[in-house]
């Protein structure tokens, strides 16, 4: 037939085709690891940090230490996160690249719940972990002090804190308002059933009165029946027991 070519010509050229295929898939790869690890294109140019306020964006790009121009492909998320978890006034932090060149990180700084007050003046502010995220010189006004005998660099790990911090965060807004101080004692009772267990807190409230609040558990119990126990006389509340409440 006319145009027609050997068997063998057709067998000879066949591995030459696989090895061309290869070559160039090979080509390929190198030519996207070289982008990717390799080259000035996909590197990053720029860092954008969200979620601050007590520290200062800067503070965030030096923690994380991911110098410009190094590639996007080679930053390790989760270290530098890590890395910025380091500074104290953050809780958390979270890392995303996005391509082809910008790296954003997103912190969820820590929030205080209580004061301290300080030997030598001042007050920490401190968080539910125990964690003093900032000093003030003077009481804010919409945190309580927490009193407590030990300093607030001592309190991490603290059921006394512990237990406060979960109770101030059931509170309902109109007696968390009138919070002027906090404390908590150990009662024994309780222990490993939740943060603070075996804690009874106590709220000094503005204007003289103290409520005895208990622990964090049936806080809307608690809330009814010292909103209803409010409206008459009395500076003494013991609400720590739904039910059977005191006053005086």
């Amino acid at each position: 037939m006319t145009g027609a070519q050997p068997a063998g010509a057709r067998r000879t050229r066949t591995p030459w085709r696989a090895a061309f295929f290869a070559l160039a898939g090979l080509g390929i790869l190198a030519g996207v690891a070289w982008a990717l690890l390799g080259s000035r294109l996909l590197v990053v140019r720029s860092v954008t940090v969200r979620g601050t306020h007590l520290v200062s964006a800067a503070q965030v790009v030096a923690a994380a230490d991911v110098p410009l121009g190094t590639p996007l492909m080679r930053v390790d998320t989760t270290r530098v996160a890590q890395r910025v978890e380091g500074i104290r006034q953050v809780a958390s932090a979270s890392v995303a690249k996005d391509w082809p060149d910008h790296l954003v990180i997103t912190v969820r700084e820590r929030v205080p719940v209580v004061a301290v007050r300080m030997a030598g003046g001042g007050y920490d502010l401190v968080d539910p972990d125990g964690v003093i995220v900032r000093w003030s010189a003077a009481l804010p006004g919409a945190l309580p002090q927490f009193l407590t005998t030990v300093p607030g660099s001592a309190l991490r790990g603290d059921p006394g804190l512990a237990a406060t911090s979960a109770v101030l965060a059931e509170l309902p807004s109109w007696l968390f308002k009138s919070v002027a101080q906090v404390s908590a004692a150990g009662t024994g009772v309780g222990a490993g059933a939740g943060p603070g267990a075996g804690e009874l807190v106590t709220l000094y409230l503005n204007g003289g009165k103290t409520v005895v609040w208990g622990g964090a558990e049936r806080a809307a119990a608690k809330d009814r029946e010292l909103a209803i126990l409010m409206r008459n006389p009395g500076r003494y509340f013991d609400v720590s027991a739904p039910g059977t409440v005191v006053t005086k």
